[in-house]
């Protein structure tokens, strides 16, 4: 099943990216009689393994078949924010100043900004950069030939250990029509230039969200369309309902627990028909955008040759070492994790560097994973949910801070959030914790410090937090666990004290 295909606008942005991705003129080098590391995919996780291993002294071969920077740079996590910023923006002059009747999202200026800021950032990704870190750079198709060896345009790479950083692709549902009709997905969603009146997204995970809420503020008309019955299924119920409302608010028509049986074209619509509740009803819109997952990139890589065991939607399989089936190979990154995120991919290529250079014993399962969706407000999470907690016998004590109780929230006008802390029972210990807030994924990281280096929550409240932020609602939240750890005599002969300074 494909998805839709746009034109790229042919604009100096573009071409720089061009330049610096996947230059045409590039000539790959001779191979090296042997490569300490070669690395299969120039994406997050292919970059950092590549440029770690290479600032370290060893001899690196660095493969891409498509494009340097992989999704984030191209078509994830950067052209994503830089079009969640412009939705904000207006959104901000919507809310709260007074502006001339007809003022209007200017869309093409806003995709043109994306572009030019992507090419802004795309030379810290690009070939010659790591050509000048000392990174043998191969652009063309890499497959395993053996168990240590890659055949890559014509010619050989021989290598001690090797890493497959291949990364992720969007996954459409197999729903009929759907490809019949064309649909978007976010690797192809930025190609767009023209906004579309009326925009069905289907899937409300993070990308779903994300997107509904920017192209709502665009002034699309959107309808997010989800299968079970809560938005972003992986977060805390009450922070998923707080986004609901926000995207409600916002203008964007939330369909949950629903189903959808066939996608056609009529006329010039793609009609989309959904089932909820026992009743069905058709949905034409424009354009379709489809967030509903990712599928790892195995295919056409030779694993088989090279004794790698891989399941094509699960990715390839790793111990908690991140070694593959064949010892000498690594994986990182979308390939292999459960846990898509570029900062993942970040620290898991981190470990490969350890383990695979160095002979460490670095475990995968050590990492204390954060992760953030840019809603607005945003929603930032580390650690286990109550449920998630509770289903592995774990008893916590949940404290939680509503920011409609903390000053600076109140002067921003963003009232509407929480933090939320759950400590092991009868400890001051962080089990997990879900901020929503406007920049939560700001403040998540105090939290993800305290679980990583074993710091109470009762230490929260010995820390200084500059007055008025809204990080302030931690300190809140250690004051409000230290009160629970008073006895009934202390809290009595405190309560006897501050009416004796009275």
């Amino acid at each position: 099943m494909a998805a839709e295909t746009h034109q790229v606008p042919d604009d100096e942005s573009v071409r720089e990216l061009a330049a610096n991705i996947f230059p045409p003129d590039w000539v790959n080098p001779e191979p090296a009689p042997t490569y300490n590391l070669a690395v299969i995919g120039a994406g997050t996780a292919g970059l950092v393994a590549a440029a770690g291993a290479a600032g370290l002294g060893a001899k690196v071969a660095l493969i891409e078949r498509q494009h340097m920077g992989g999704d984030c740079l191209n078509v994830g996590c950067v052209p994503s924010k830089a079009l969640l910023r412009a939705a904000r923006a207006y959104a901000d002059v919507r809310d709260g100043v007074e502006v001339p009747p007809g003022v209007r999202v200017n869309f093409a200026a806003v995709m043109a900004r994306m572009r030019r800021l992507r090419a802004h950032l795309s030379p810290v990704d690009s070939a010659a950069r790591f050509r000048s870190l000392g990174v043998d750079v191969f652009l063309g198709q890499g497959r395993f030939s053996g168990p240590d060896t890659i055949a890559v345009g014509g010619k050989t790479l021989r290598f001690r250990k090797a890493v497959i950083a291949t990364g992720a692709r969007a996954a459409a549902p197999p729903i009929p029509g759907l490809a019949a009709a064309g649909y978007l997905t976010n690797e192809t969603v930025f190609a767009l230039t023209e906004r579309p009146q009326r925009l069905a997204v289907i899937g409300a995970g993070p990308l779903g969200c994300e997107l509904a809420q920017a192209f709502a503020r665009f002034g699309s008309q959107v309808s997010l369309l989800e299968m079970a019955p809560q938005l972003l299924g992986r977060e805390d119920p009450d922070a998923a309902q707080r986004v609901a409302t926000a995207l409600r608010r916002d203008g964007v028509e939330i369909h949950l627990g629903c189903t959808i049986p066939n996608v056609e074209r009529a006329s010039t619509d793609k009609v989309l028909h959904l089932v909820a509740h026992g009743r069905s009803s058709p949905l034409p819109v424009d354009e379709i955008f489809v967030g509903t997952g990712r599928a790892a990139n195995v295919a056409d890589l030779g694993l088989d040759a090279a004794g790698v065991a891989f399941d094509s939607t699960r990715g390839i399989q790793v111990n908690d070492w991140l070694q593959t089936t064949n010892r000498r190979i690594y994986a990182a990154g979308d390939v292999c994790s459960p846990y898509k995120f570029t900062h993942m991919a970040d620290a898991q290529a981190r470990i490969v560097i350890r383990n695979a250079l160095f002979g460490g014993r670095a475990k995968a399962s050590a990492l204390t994973i954060p992760w953030c969706t840019y809603t607005d407000p945003e929603v930032a999470h580390v650690g286990l949910s109550a449920r998630a907690a509770a289903a592995r016998g774990i008893a916590v004590q949940t404290f939680v801070q509503e920011l409609a109780d903390v000053d600076r929230a109140v002067l921003d006008g963003e009232t509407d959030g929480c933090v939320k802390v759950h400590v092991r029972r009868g400890s001051d210990r962080l089990v997990g914790a879900t901020i929503v807030a406007r920049h939560a994924g700001e403040m998540l990281s105090e939290l993800t410090l305290a679980m990583s280096r074993g710091i109470g929550v009762a230490s929260l409240a010995q820390v200084i937090h500059p007055y008025p932020t809204q990080a302030l609602a931690f300190q809140r939240l250690g004051d409000a666990y230290n009160r629970t750890r008073l006895t009934p005599v202390v809290k009595t002969l405190f309560e006897r004290w501050l009416a004796w300074t009275r």
